[in-house]
């Protein structure tokens, strides 16, 4: 197989396996996927189809790119723009690994097709702070 045919098929495991979200955002009130709900199963899911996942980052991207082991040649590259963090109460340090964190759950929701809820496109709207 291919790095599309193996891709393809982790994408179909992955959705057999029923993967639950054990993330809660109680000030808006909706579950999300964390890494540790699905990076577990992906891990084991290419291992099997001979696939290896690499992220990495600059400035401008974040980058995850899946190789095909028995033909390393064979690459698929996801990207996703990178953005700042700024929590309340956190070092810059905590900032970064907040954004490698949500770049690391994004890149590879997006490269093995895993849907959440799209808050946005449901009406629901964050809670505005009162003084």
């Amino acid at each position: 197989m291919n790095v599309y045919e193996k891709l393809q098929k982790a994408r179909v495991e992955l959705q057999s396996a029923s993967i639950k979200k054990s993330g809660q955002n109680t000030y808006s009130n909706y579950d999300y996927f964390e890494l540790g709900d699905f990076l577990p199963m992906i891990n084991t899911i290419f291992n099997e189809l001979k696939l290896f996942s690499q992220i990495s980052f600059n400035q401008e991207l974040a980058t995850l790119k899946i190789t095909n082991t028995e033909k390393p040649e064979e690459v698929i590259e996801f990207t996703s723009p990178m953005a700042d963090a700024q929590l309340k109460g956190c070092h810059p340090i905590q900032n970064l690994g907040a954004v490698q964190t949500y770049q690391r759950r994004y890149l590879y929701m997006a490269a093995l097709e895993i849907v959440e809820h799209d808050i946005l496109d449901s009406g629901h709207t964050q809670k505005e702070d009162k003084p």
